[in-house]
């Protein structure tokens, strides 16, 4: 048995040492790599040991990583759904981003001003000066002069034998309202006689219309204000009543607040402001108003840069259908305005505003007479001297109900169309009530 086991310990000795070799160089290997990251700072590492473990133990040996396995549905499940997410998340971020440019260069081209640049490019070659410095010094081809200063200052269009007192509307884009305005009593005026469809151009009693020859009547301005979508100023609207009508306003204003009072005190002014201001008391005040038979009333809408008729034809579509929700919401169940015949009178009123252009300067009355049949005139924008075109009637809508939910939507709830022009509006109807009923003077506060 000697002999054997020496012989295969023989055998054996260089395997062993070959091991043995094989050991000594991974542990001088190990010695070196331990020794080269801490003798040599630049290559220092940090590393964070496990939570629960001792960095003292398995120091320098880096973990195993774990083997993915080909053939693993599970695991190939888990990376197809991880890159699934990723990619479409970097889908969604791409598709807003493109949105936002979109939109972003919309809103740009929406607002840029192809009047202006014009104009800044005549100036630029000496043709002509400024447009909005112009645009400030003439009102329909007047000159506009400013009288006196602070609250006594009075601001004027002076030309033709004639004087048109202004109102500042506070955008450079339509700087001037005329306090007064002009419109026909009916279609069949005299103005109309001569044309068809053509109701003449609003003008005050003057030398070349004295007495109102055309049979024309006088409007007086309430209140004013910029109507906006989003930040974009759209047009300048303010309502206007008839001023032989003024007192009946007066009384209704006045009684609304103290059915025994000639005018209003201080303390009543500050109610009926909130009254026309709540959502709820400005509808019943407002619809006191514009009861048939009753007062005329108008708006005057001028674009502040150039659109069409579409655009004013949605804005008051959408108004009605907004008045029309609040109805029903509060008589939970069918309302006036839920017959066919409404629908029929709504598409009489969208077929007025089929096609055409209202440009910047153009003039858009909407008049609601006695009865409430709503008149709607159309001023286009004045030719290159300056001379203003005649005043055409687009159409005519007899349903009531459509005249009294466009100026609800101005005048009264929750949500109007323009919050400036019911500001301004509700100042106008303040200032009328503090002045006692009948009083000739009209000027708004």
């Amino acid at each position: 048995m000697a002999a054997p086991t020496r012989q295969a310990m023989r055998l054996l000795s260089p395997r062993l040492q070959c091991l043995k070799q094989q050991q000594v160089s991974a542990c001088t290997r190990q010695m070196r790599c331990v020794s080269g990251r801490y003798s040599n700072p630049t290559k220092r590492t940090v590393s964070t040991a496990p939570i629960g473990v001792s960095s003292f133990v398995g120091a320098g040996i880096p973990e195993p990583q774990p083997v993915h396995n080909p053939l693993d549905i599970r695991a190939n499940r888990l990376e197809y759904e991880e890159k699934r997410r990723y990619h479409t998340r970097r889908m969604r971020f791409a598709g807003m981003g493109l949105l936002l440019s979109m939109g972003g260069l919309a809103m740009v081209l929406f607002n840029l001003d192809l009047d202006g640049i014009e104009q800044a490019e005549k100036k630029r070659r000496g043709q002509q000066l400024d447009a909005s410095s112009e645009a400030n010094a003439r009102f329909q081809g007047k000159e506009v002069h400013v009288i006196g200063a602070g609250e006594d200052k009075r601001i004027v269009a002076q030309g033709s034998g004639e004087n048109i007192e202004l109102v500042e509307t506070g955008t450079s884009n339509v700087p001037h309202f005329p306090r007064t305005i002009y419109l026909p009593s009916s279609p069949d005026s005299a103005a109309s006689a001569s044309a068809p469809g053509i109701v003449g151009t609003a003008q005050p009693n003057s030398p070349q219309n004295p007495g109102n020859a055309a049979n024309q009547e006088e409007y007086t301005l309430v209140g004013l204000g910029i109507r906006t979508v989003m930040w974009i100023e759209v047009y300048v609207i303010g309502m206007y009543v008839r001023t032989m009508d003024i007192t009946t306003l007066q009384e209704k204003l006045i009684h609304s607040v103290n059915p025994a009072a000639s005018t209003l005190i201080p303390a009543e002014k500050e109610e009926l402001k909130k009254k026309l201001l709540d959502p709820e008391q400005s509808r019943e005040i407002w619809g006191e108003i514009l009861k048939v038979p009753g007062i005329k009333t108008a708006w005057r809408i001028s674009p502040t840069r150039n659109t069409d008729f579409g655009h004013l034809r949605d804005g008051f579509v959408n108004g009605i259908n907004a008045r029309k929700a609040e109805a029903r919401t509060l008589t939970k169940g069918e309302t006036e305005y839920d017959s066919e015949d409404f629908g029929q009178a709504v598409q009489s009123l969208k077929a007025i505003f089929t096609g055409g252009k209202a440009p910047k300067e153009s003039i858009l009355i909407l008049a609601r007479n006695n009865v409430g049949v709503l008149d709607v005139l159309f001023q286009p924008k004045p030719s290159e001297s300056g001379k203003q075109k005649a005043m055409e009637l687009l159409g005519t809508v007899p349903d009531e109900r459509i005249a009294r939910l466009i100026w609800l939507g101005y005048l009264a709830g929750a949500k109007v169309s323009s919050p400036p022009a019911r500001e301004g509006v509700v100042a106008g109807c303040v200032g009328f009530a503090a002045r006692p009923v009948g009083s000739v003077e009209t000027r708004v506060i």
